[in-house]
């Protein structure tokens, strides 16, 4: 019997490419996100080339009671594979933007990943197996002024998932969290966000691929991309203005270096 595993966010982007990635590996998909027609489109794929067993569970994980909805579409379902990709991000002083917006980002950003993750985890601790993919980025790395609600909550998803992963060593769960650098998906588009970025884009296929090899080695921490592990690397080194006045530059098109 093949295992399951679930994907949010899994309409486009690095969330679809998870999921055909997890079909090519003969897994079972339960594919959540907003966009129905998507998510049938991506299993009606998943079903034709590789014949493995699709379940869609349309859902906005901004609405309060989504994770428990979603819970209750696969709990007859053995799941063997959680992964909470679906986030999204917005470009705006923090004072400046609307409230009702920076709530829905803490909501689908923080609390259905983690309220998602405490409702699966019970079953893969009676089972002694199972693996979690919590999508965090580089940015879980850094402050970002004009981005900054979208950038704390990528370092919460850090944090929690591998705080996660050390309460459950030697249960026979791993906890992975995925940290992508600037990735070509609709996420810059949808985040009204247009910064000149200090290198190339990886492709969504690319980072998923890093992610999927990384989950199943039971990695804590997966930076694809040699330029965003360093990155991530030389910025511990520097005290926390250097790097809050790199990223607003960024963001603002601005790529002169700031003063120390």
């Amino acid at each position: 019997m093949n295992p399951w595993a679930l994907i949010t966010g899994a309409s486009s982007g690095i969330g679809q490419e998870l999921a055909r990635i997890l079909a090519q590996h003969r897994f079972n998909l339960v594919l959540v996100a907003r966009n129905e027609s998507r998510l049938q489109e991506v299993a009606r794929e998943a079903r034709a080339d590789r014949g493995v067993q699709t379940r869609v569970i349309p859902a906005d994980l901004a609405r309060q009671g989504a994770a428990e909805e979603i819970f209750q579409g696969v709990k007859d379902l053995p799941i063997q594979v959680l992964v909470n990709n679906a986030g999204f991000g917005a470009y705006g002083e923090f004072a400046k933007m609307p409230l009702d917006l920076q709530t829905d980002l803490m909501q689908v950003n923080m609390v259905a990943l983690v309220q998602l993750t405490h409702k699966c985890l019970p079953q893969m601790l009676d089972r002694r197996s199972g693996r979690i993919l919590n999508v965090a980025s580089v940015a879980a790395f850094l402050p970002g002024p004009t981005v900054n609600l979208y950038y704390a909550s990528k370092a919460f998803v850090f944090s929690f998932s591998y705080a996660l992963a050390e309460e459950l060593q030697g249960t026979g769960i791993t906890v992975s969290t995925l940290c992508p650098g600037t990735t070509r998906t609709e996420f810059f588009s949808r985040a009204n966000i247009h910064m000149k970025r200090p290198w190339p884009m990886l492709e969504a296929r690319e980072v998923a691929q890093a992610g999927f090899e990384g989950l199943m080695k039971g990695k804590r921490v997966i930076i694809p991309g040699f330029m965003n592990r360093l990155m991530a690397a030389l910025v511990k080194c520097v005290p926390p203005r250097i790097p809050a006045r790199v990223v607003r530059k960024v963001h603002e098109g601005d790529t002169s270096l700031p003063q120390a």
